[in-house]
């Protein structure tokens, strides 16, 4: 059996669980950046990002239950309501791993528009749980969903890059 494979198929191969590990642990500390003022408010969810390309590009290695467990260490690392980004992240991946076959069909351009509901949608639950506990509701919350919908080509493309096989080596 040959290892080159065609560009096209080269992500049928099975993904490097320590590459995925490390990706959200990577997606974790990019959320930990220190945001002030407008930038907290059109700051993308990087975690939802990245537990959404794994949901969608490979939904048997990443699913319900890592998107629980990434919330919960998220909760902890934000000082958030314990369980909170937990179940917006949950909801997420139920929606990307059963709509996975539908998202991939589409180019990245078309993707954007098709993971736009799936994000609001864990925005929304995000933000009824914050009312649910403390009476409020904050709007500009959701802002941080288009910036992260207009996230999803660079980070898909970084992504596929990033897992793409070397015949070299040296090749970068």
């Amino acid at each position: 059996m040959s290892k080159e494979f065609p560009r096209d198929q080269e992500f049928l191969l099975p993904a490097n669980p320590g590459f995925i590990a490390l990706s959200l642990f990577a997606a974790i500390l990019l959320n930990w950046l220190p945001w002030h003022g407008w930038g907290l408010i059109l700051r993308p969810d990087f975690v939802a990002l990245v537990l959404l390309y794994w949901c969608t590009h490979k939904p048997y290695r990443v699913g319900i239950g890592i998107a629980w467990t990434v919330g919960i260490l998220t909760d902890v690392a934000d000082a958030s309501l314990f369980g909170q980004h937990a179940l917006a992240y949950a909801v997420l991946a139920f929606g990307g791993t059963v709509l996975h076959r539908r998202i991939q069909m589409f180019d990245l351009r078309q993707q954007t528009f098709q993971i736009f509901p799936l994000l609001l949608i864990s925005y929304a639950t995000y933000a009824a749980v914050h009312w649910q506990v403390r009476g409020i509701i904050v709007w500009e919350y959701f802002f941080g969903c288009v910036v992260s919908a207009a996230m999803w080509i660079p980070m898909t493309l970084l992504l596929q890059t990033l897992r793409r096989p070397r015949s070299d080596p040296n090749e970068l």
